[in-house]
């Protein structure tokens, strides 16, 4: 049986509404379970993930190097429909000096207080979304 309440979306629908939305979560490995860590975020020109956090953080120990998944939705709890993307790919911690300095007047804000800035960047290796319709014409 065939589910018309969901709908795949593309990667360029994926991408769009990722850029309208202030905060995601990373999904990594953290002591060999999985962790999830809500985060705010940018999207970049080249559509990775941005983050910004402290050089000391245990998010930068964590995901710089590896393939984590960062995931960000928008949903309506009255009318049940929204979507939901994924991206998964390799984080890096950005280390060219440039790059970093753009980053410094152009990316993201971190909600918190932080020091030593770093940036993580997201590679959008894999782009995948899903969005949930209202159901109709039932009562």
């Amino acid at each position: 049986m065939q589910n018309d309440l969901f709908r795949t979306m593309d990667r360029r629908e994926c991408l769009r509404l990722l850029a309208e939305v202030p905060v995601g979560r990373v999904v990594y490995t953290r002591h060999a379970l999985p962790a999830v860590l809500p985060v705010n975020f940018v999207l970049d020109a080249d559509s990775s993930v941005l983050l910004r956090t402290s050089a000391g953080s245990d998010l930068l120990r964590a995901v710089d190097g590896v393939v984590v998944a960062f995931e960000a939705d928008e949903f309506d709890a009255a009318s049940h429909c929204g979507w939901s993307v994924v991206v998964t790919g390799p984080a890096n911690v950005v280390t060219d000096p440039a790059e970093h300095e753009r980053m410094l007047r152009s990316g993201p804000q971190s909600w918190m207080p932080i020091q030593d800035d770093v940036f993580i960047r997201i590679e959008s290796a894999m782009v995948t979304g899903r969005e949930l319709t209202a159901l109709r014409g039932t009562d």
